[in-house]
């Protein structure tokens, strides 16, 4: 089985991927964030993540795709901006793989105890239905300290939002 990991960002990758290769499953990364906001962080986030990819040897396809416009223009409310979010990354993540022609694909968003698990799971789901592949799910969160240690000894830059305009006035 060879699946399409969302990486949203370097240090979620790490313990996902220290559970996928524990479970003998062979997998790329994906980053498509056109979520991340101002575009430096979005440079960022890339360039941490190419830093972890050359320290693990693990296969990346990049996107450029950077959407300021759609995301400072959204007329909802928080909530369905979370929506919208994740439809856009996870319907381009469900997209790619079967278009690339694994066998599923995953996120590693589900390793956030900040995210909307079940959102983001429904959602999977809904766009693997769509595109004709599967959704591989984890729970991922119990390892999410672990992961960030791990990110932090590798010297990986760790932000503190999620990405978009909303997270980073939180910040």
């Amino acid at each position: 089985m060879k699946i399409l990991m969302h990486i949203c960002c370097a240090p979620c990758a790490v313990y996902p991927a220290e559970v996928l290769k524990s479970e003998g499953i062979s997998f790329d990364g994906y980053y498509y964030n056109p979520n991340i906001h101002p575009v430096e962080e979005f440079e960022l986030r890339r360039k941490t993540l190419e830093q972890y990819s050359e320290i693990t040897g693990l296969k990346t396809i990049y996107s450029d795709v950077f959407m300021q416009e759609k995301w400072e223009n959204f007329p909802g409310d928080r909530d369905e901006r979370c929506t919208m979010c994740y439809e856009t990354r996870l319907g381009e993540t469900a997209r790619m793989a079967s278009a690339e022609g694994y066998d599923g694909f995953t996120t590693t968003l589900l390793v956030s105890p900040y995210q909307k698990h079940e959102l983001i799971i429904d959602i999977a789901e809904k766009y693997a239905k769509i595109h004709g592949t599967s959704f591989i799910y984890r729970d991922f969160r119990t390892g999410f300290r672990k992961g960030q240690n791990a990110a932090r000894e590798m010297g990986l830059y760790r932000q503190k939002y999620c990405g978009c305009i909303l997270s980073l006035d939180r910040k």
